[in-house]
């Protein structure tokens, strides 16, 4: 045999095992359906003989010609395209059901599910997605996503093969209110990176965006009636590096991305403190009628809006009414907390009054937990952050609670004293004790049903870019999607830390800069 010829058969052959070694990789788990780690935990899920094959002739059925369903059939599409390179097209499903396709379809209305709950159905080779509700759908997606391969979320073709086992989920959840919060006034994220930030959350089937658009270091979002706030209040960040800002039209293209994805953006305003940047960029809104220097540090509690002018209650009237017109969305975020040098005799009669502009724009309030020492409006929700004994002074007024604990769920917590990024002020915040606590029992006086859901913010004094927020967001992040969607008797840290390690190629496929706790075994076989 010739040199030239041994060296091409050494090749094939390096090939071959190559392509081998990744088949291996992707083999269906032995365990069946029920062996995959899935975050959020479905609430059941039943093995059966079988699997499904996704290849070349695979493709995406929609039952009826509804505007959602075609979306979100070519949102799926989309999400298996890049990394398997088939065509998978989205078609109208024929009378008879044929192996190798998905099929989506709105279900007669099944109580049990919801508006987000699916029943995901791997039988005859092939996948049966149905839910009460497009959000439903979208939830099902996801739970597809990760039944598949890793690689799946490559940005680049892979081998295959790509099988599920067969079986049955069902799956709803625990909690209609399930948040992350991004603070992009300390630093302003472009509009990309909160599209990034969108679909990171969605694919683990959180379903609000808490905007921060407002505090001492920036002004983010384009006010018609108020243009400096944006070309001045919108010029700083810590650190005093440029800001920016969102115009309107940008605004409402984030809102749009995001409903797409079964995401609900809700925009917050600080009042009436942390408003250093709109105090300095109109001085009429301070009691002396002088500006503020604007501010590029780090420290709280320093500032107030002028609680006893007419023209303070105008400005908020026509903030909020610009916001709430591009904002679809059922509530506006009113701060409220630290408002350290504001006296409570002013603090009390100035939420009240930004209560009563909220409800007249049709809108929901939501406020931090301090808002609950005024006389809180029908339709108020209290988002509980610091003080438990104002989160249950809300519910004694008839309000439901936002779970926030800082000692639980702020991403901006360091994780230990290694950690270089983020503050302790409420302690190291391991991946552990982010994900060890019930919303339901945290609080004595705050019961499972004065609870509208459960949120995770990111203040964003020492994240600068989306690398830094991904290590500080990831994998606590994974955590509270998990409380937020399961049972509350459910939770197990010794059985989700192997859930959460199993997730290690799936952040790695989406290029997500998670953080590697000690505490979780993750497994990284696969080469990237």
């Amino acid at each position: 045999m010739s040199i030239k010829r041994q060296k091409q058969l050494f090749k094939i052959i390096l090939i071959s095992g190559f392509f081998l070694i990744q088949s291996i990789s992707f083999a269906i788990p032995s365990g069946g359906l029920s062996s995959i780690s899935l975050i959020p935990k479905p609430v059941s899920v039943t093995s059966a003989p079988g699997n499904f094959s996704l290849t070349k002739k695979s493709s995406i059925c929609i039952s009826g010609k509804s505007h959602e369903l075609t979306t979100i059939g070519e949102y799926l599409s989309g999400k298996l395209r890049t990394a398997t390179g088939f065509e998978m097209v989205v078609n109208a499903a024929a009378k008879t059901k044929a192996s190798g396709n998905i099929y989506l379809s709105i279900s007669k209305f099944d109580k049990q599910l919801g508006d987000e709950g699916y029943q995901l159905s791997i039988k005859g080779g092939m996948i049966n997605l149905s839910a009460n509700n497009p959000a439903g759908l979208f939830n099902g997606i996801q739970t597809i996503r990760q039944l598949l391969p890793p690689k799946i979320e490559s940005s680049s073709i892979q081998p295959g093969p790509w099988q599920i086992p067969a079986g049955t989920i069902r799956d709803f959840p625990e909690y209609s209110y399930r948040g992350a919060m991004l603070d992009v006034a300390r630093h302003f994220f472009q509009v990309d990176d909160v599209k990034r930030y969108i679909d990171q959350i969605s694919a683990y089937k959180m379903n609000v965006l808490h905007l921060h658009l407002s505090d001492d270091q920036g002004w983010r979002i384009e006010i018609k009636k108020w243009p400096k706030l944006t070309s001045i209040g919108g010029s700083s960040q810590v650190g005093g590096e440029k800001g920016g800002f969102y115009t309107q039209k940008q605004y409402s293209e984030i809102v749009k991305y995001a409903s797409e994805r079964n995401i609900t953006i809700i925009p917050e305003i600080d009042m009436p403190g942390h408003t250093n940047a709109s105090l300095a960029s109109y001085p009429e809104l301070n009691c002396n009628n002088k500006a503020t220097e604007l501010y590029s540090g780090t420290e709280v509690g320093f500032t107030s809006l002028c609680t006893s002018k007419d023209l303070t209650y105008q400005f908020i009237s026509d903030v909020l009414s610009e916001l709430a017109e591009i904002t679809p969305g059922p509530y506006l975020h009113i701060g409220g907390d630290e408002s350290h040098v504001t006296k409570l005799e002013d603090y009390i009669p100035f939420v009240n009054r930004v209560q009563e502009i909220v409800g007249k724009l049709g809108k929901k309030v939501i406020g931090w937990d301090e808002i609950a020492l005024s006389t809180l409006r029908p339709n108020s929700f209290v988002q509980y952050w610091a003080k438990a004994e104002n989160a249950v002074l809300g519910v004694k007024q008839g309000a439901k609670v936002i779970m926030s604990p800082a000692a639980n769920s702020y991403l901006d917590m360091k994780y230990d004293s290694t950690t270089l990024l983020g503050l302790h002020w409420a302690g190291y915040v391991e991946v552990d004790q982010s994900y060890n606590w019930d919303p339901a029992t945290l609080v004595k006086g705050v019961a499972k049903e004065n609870i509208l859901g459960v949120e995770a913010p990111l203040w964003t004094e020492t994240v600068t870019n989306m690398n830094e927020l991904e290590q500080m967001v990831f994998p606590r992040l994974l955590g509270i999607a998990d409380l937020a969607w399961r049972s509350s008797s459910s939770g197990n840290w010794n059985e989700y830390k192997i859930r959460l390690g199993n997730q290690a190629e799936r952040l790695k496929a989406l290029n997500i800069a998670y953080y590697p706790s000690k505490l979780v075994p993750w497994v990284t076989q696969l080469k990237n």
